[in-house]
Order: structure tokens, then sequence, then C-alpha cells
């Protein structure tokens, strides 16, 4: 090959890069599209974004996957490299909704109501204003290891009352096993508040005068009693916070043999305990009176900044993601429990038995029990007209401060006694050395002390956040 023939490919080649380099500017320079960006960790947004990319050729999606309220939260402060669309948990919304980042979008969202369930269009509003749209929801069901309720020779299906819930506990402790575990979950115990009828917090339209009534709300009273008689018994597993590993195994083999969780429990709980597949089975939530009731705990909306500078190209993805057949649709199939009316009563959701893993097989995790029937009457029955905090992020995590101290002395005292009995029993570490008490629990922390102290540090917070409190 003679020195012409190379320099003139070099040049080719040259000419070639620079073509596709000024080609890729070129591109660069004219791509007009708006660009949103979304923060969600919702598994199924990226391919939402795709789809609606090609249906919206004006827009451009960017998804980034984040959660937790502290990266918003720095985000809103420092005024830079703030989402367009969020993903809120309904308990989150009405916080970022006072405050005036989240934008009103009651206009746009006009006659979405009869689309969603009650629960979860009651929990996008605040003072009859449209702040968010749900994407997907948590009504509460019982969940139940049917081996283990059948050794104990009980029939979760005629739990029905707190009493027979109760009754049925004491049958379980009898066999070794406890009926469930709570460590002090905020959300677990808001949601049975809301369950027993309980109203104990209100705000005013304009958001600034606040009512928190934990002490004497009839409801609140109520369900604290009850649980409280629940723990004094030792039938509830106050040690295990849930998703711990110490909480895993124990749901795992059967020794905490039921929850009151989400509509969301299942797809966790086929990758986190694939081996009880086949054991458990779903049933309504059993309420105080054994009357019809239910509540959420867990669910979420995609609302809309009110920084963002493209706001009608942010409601058409969300509208497209919440509202749309296609939308909805995707999410449900890959495993979101849904928050629209349609999806609750399509026979093609109501008749599935199975579950799909990981690897996209269908396992019968619920023994061939037609599940999704139980979630979607659950979500039918959950009332409207709980509220919550304008700053409930921060009340959830003052929850295990205030609250927390009743389990964490349940705790001690078990601790004190089990090892009091065996000192009795003439027992021995197994070193050969002898067993010392723990410190003793001292006098007792009950949860209605625990919820007096709660309702102190959130009068305390939210005067110092500038509301009126009362």
């Amino acid at each position: 090959m003679t020195m012409r023939v190379k320099l003139a490919r070099l040049t080719a080649m040259v000419c070639t890069v620079v073509n596709l380099f000024a080609l890729s500017s070129c591109q660069a320079a004219t791509d007009n599209r708006t660009l949103i960006n979304v923060w969600s960790w919702e598994p199924s947004m990226e391919a939402e974004a795709r789809v609606f990319e090609r249906e919206n050729p004006d827009i451009r999606v960017k998804v980034t996957e984040k959660s937790g309220y502290d990266n918003l939260n720095t985000a809103i402060q420092d005024g830079y490299g703030q989402p367009d669309v969020v993903q809120l948990e309904y308990y989150a919304l009405p916080q970022y909704a006072v405050s005036g980042q989240i934008r009103d979008i009651t206009d746009e969202a006009s006659g979405y109501s009869s689309s969603f369930s009650p629960g979860t269009w009651s929990s996008v509003q605040l003072n009859n204003r449209v702040y968010g749209i749900p994407l997907d929801s948590g009504p509460m069901a019982f969940f139940y290891n049917k081996d283990v309720f059948d050794q104990a020779g009980v029939d979760a299906t005629a739990i029905h009352s707190w009493e027979d819930y109760y009754n049925a506990a004491k049958k379980l402790k009898s066999i070794g096993a406890y009926i469930t575990a709570d460590s002090g979950d905020a959300s677990f115990y808001n949601a049975m508040i809301w369950l027993a009828g309980g109203r104990p917090f209100k705000t005013s339209a304009d958001g600034h005068q606040v009512t928190i009534d934990l002490a004497q709300d009839q409801a609140t009273r109520r369900f604290t009693g009850f649980w409280q008689k629940m723990v004094d018994e030792g039938l509830v597993n106050t040690t295990l916070p849930t998703w711990s590993d110490g909480w895993k195994k124990s749901v795992g083999n059967g020794s905490v043999a039921s929850l009151f969780a989400g509509a969301w429990l299942p797809s966790l709980l086929l990758s986190d305990l694939p081996g009880t597949s086949g054991l458990w089975r779903v049933a309504p939530m059993p309420t105080p009176d054994g009357r019809t009731g239910n509540s959420e705990n867990g669910g979420s909306s995609l609302a809309i900044l009110q920084s963002s500078r493209k706001p009608q190209a942010a409601f058409r993805f969300i509208r497209y993601v919440c509202h749309s057949r296609e939308g909805i649709d995707r999410r449900v199939e890959g495993g979101a429990f849904p928050a629209d009316s349609s999806s609750l009563k399509s026979q093609r959701f109501l008749r599935k038995t199975t579950l799909r893993d990981a690897r996209g097989v269908e396992v019968n995790y619920f023994g061939g029990q037609e599940f999704n029937r139980v979630l979607s009457r659950s979500a039918a029955d959950v009332s409207v007209g709980y509220t919550y905090l304008p700053f409930e992020v921060y009340a959830r995590s003052d929850f295990r401060n205030t609250v927390g101290a009743a389990y964490q002395w349940s705790n001690k005292k078990l601790a004190f006694e089990r090892t009091e009995q065996r000192i009795e029993e003439g027992q021995m570490n197994p070193d050969g050395s002898p067993l010392q008490l723990p410190q003793n629990p001292g006098a007792k922390v009950s949860l209605s002390d625990g919820l007096e102290a709660w309702q102190k540090d959130l009068k305390e917070y939210g005067t110092n956040q500038g509301f009126d409190v009362r």
C-alpha cells in the first residue's frame, strides 16, 4: 500500500469521525424535548418512562431511584437538583402540601375521584384540594400461616373481632407461637387507630392550626388498651423489629404466625420467605366489634414539586402512570397493588392465585387462594376521614423515642422474668458460672405513657415549626 493510499484512507477515517461527532452534536443541539426529572422507588417506573416517551415524543423523562425524605428535603432547602415529579407516601404528602412544596392539582385532576378507591383518593387530599395522584395502595389485611393456626386448632376465617383475635392468640401461645410481632412501629400503630375509627389529628383549612388528641381520642384509647393487654400477656413478640433477620427467621419458622400489613406484603413474603410457600392465607382485618371496616397501611402517590418549571409536562407523565389503563396495568403486572377501582374489580386480577417470582416463575404462595379477592374487598372497606399530621415524617421518627419506651420496658421485664425463672430452676450459664439477673426494669412504662410523651413532643415540635398546636 503506497503512502498516498494510506494518507487517503486516514483522511477518510478522520472525516468520518468528525462527521459522526458533528452529527451527534447536531442531534444533541436539536433535542428540543422537555426534560422532566422523576424521583421514585417504584420498580416499573423506568419502563413506564420509556413507553411514555414513545407516545409523547416532545417529552424526555429521567428517572432517578430515590426513597426517604432526607434527600428531598436537602434538595428543596438547597434550591437545586430538585425533581419535577416525586413519589410520596400518603402519610408524607400533607407535610409537603401544607408547606407549599408540592402543587395543587385539583383542576387538572378534576373528575378523577371515581377512578380510585375511597381510601387512596382521600389520602391525596388536604382540605378538599388534590396534591397528588394515587400510585398504589396498602389496605390492611390479616396474613396468617394456616399450618400453624391449624396446629393450634384456630380457624382464622372465623376471626372477626379483636376478642376473637385475642382468644386465637392465647391458643397459639399454648403451642409456643406468637400471633404476631410488634416492636414499636408508628405506621402499624397509626393504621390500627384508623381502623378503630380514631381521628387523633386534625388540620385547619389553611394548614396552620393543628389539633393533637392522642390522650383523649376514644378509638385511640380503645386500641391502646387492647394492645396493652396483648403485650402484657405475652401474646405479641415485642423483641423483633420488622424486616430484621430475627423477624424473618421467626415468621419463616412459624413462631410468629400472622401479620397485620398492607396489601403490598405478598411480593415481599415471596422474596424474603420463599420457603413458606403454600402455607399462607389472607383474611379481612378483625375490627374492634367485628363490623366491617378497614384502614390503609402504606401506599404512595406521584406529586409535582412547586418549583417545577414544567408542571404541564409533569402532569402528563403522572396522568399516564397513575391514570391510564396502560400505565396502571404495567405496574400491577410488576407486583404493585392497585389504587384504581377498575383494577380492583378486574376478573383477571381477582382470580389470580399465584405470585410471579424474580425468575418469572408462578408460585402458588397462598395455597390456591384467590388472595386478591380478599385484598380488593379490604380496599373497598377503607374508611375515609383519617388525617395525617402536616409533620408526619417527623412524628413517625419520634414514635420510637416515646411510645417505643413501652416496648423497651416490656422487653426488659421479659428478660428479667425469664432469667429469674432459670435461676429458680437451678440453671447455669454454658460455662458453668451462675446466672446473673439483668437490671430490674423498674416502674412500668405503658403505651398510654408513651402516647402522652409522644403528644408532648409533637406539640413542642409543631409549635417550633410555626404551627398553632392545640
